[in-house]
């Protein structure tokens, strides 16, 4: 997976939509001054996510561009597929599986792959607008996380341990 700097740019003007939610609509030009993005490209970027229906414009003196859902519903899975295609190092999971069946000598390397789409997919999935774009949601969620992995190292060095006394 890679993100181009189109993709950059649409989740960092998400981002600052996600911040100004329920505020009204934001112009292009603050949009684009706020996030230090170059106003034309940024055009094109929020265009697509209107045809996309992850944002809507606003017509007049007061118009602009605001989230069409609240940025707790808006997931970066979703924006990244749109903007950049699909998660997986090359084409799709599906394409990762024909692979997996098709080059048995290089099964296990495209096994890596898959998990590695797997993992990031899973990460993207589970993570919002309003995960990201409120600080203080972020700190909640990185201490939740870091309680996790403290229980999953636990119960992996623990099996670890039983499998090297059996």
């Amino acid at each position: 997976m890679k993100i181009s700097q189109k993709g950059l740019y649409a989740l960092q003007a998400l981002m600052m939509l996600a911040r100004h939610y329920q505020q009204g609509a934001i112009k292009i030009r603050e949009i684009a001054y706020e996030e230090n993005l170059p106003e034309k490209f940024l055009e094109l970027i929020l265009l697509e996510l209107k045809n996309a229906r992850i944002v809507e414009s606003v017509r007049g003196a007061n118009g602009g561009y605001q989230l069409r859902r609240p940025p707790s519903e808006i997931f970066l899975s979703e924006i990244i597929r749109l903007v950049d295609g699909p998660l997986a190092p090359w084409g799709d999971a599906d394409a990762l599986r024909d692979q997996i069946d098709r080059d048995v000598p290089h099964r296990a390397l495209y096994r890596v792959f898959l998990q590695v789409r797997d993992a990031a997919a899973k990460i993207l999935e589970s993570t919002s607008l309003a995960d990201i774009s409120n600080p203080e949601t972020t700190k909640n969620k990185k201490a939740r996380k870091k309680q996790e992995t403290g229980v999953l190292r636990m119960v992996a060095q623990g099996s670890r341990g039983s499998n090297e006394n059996a």
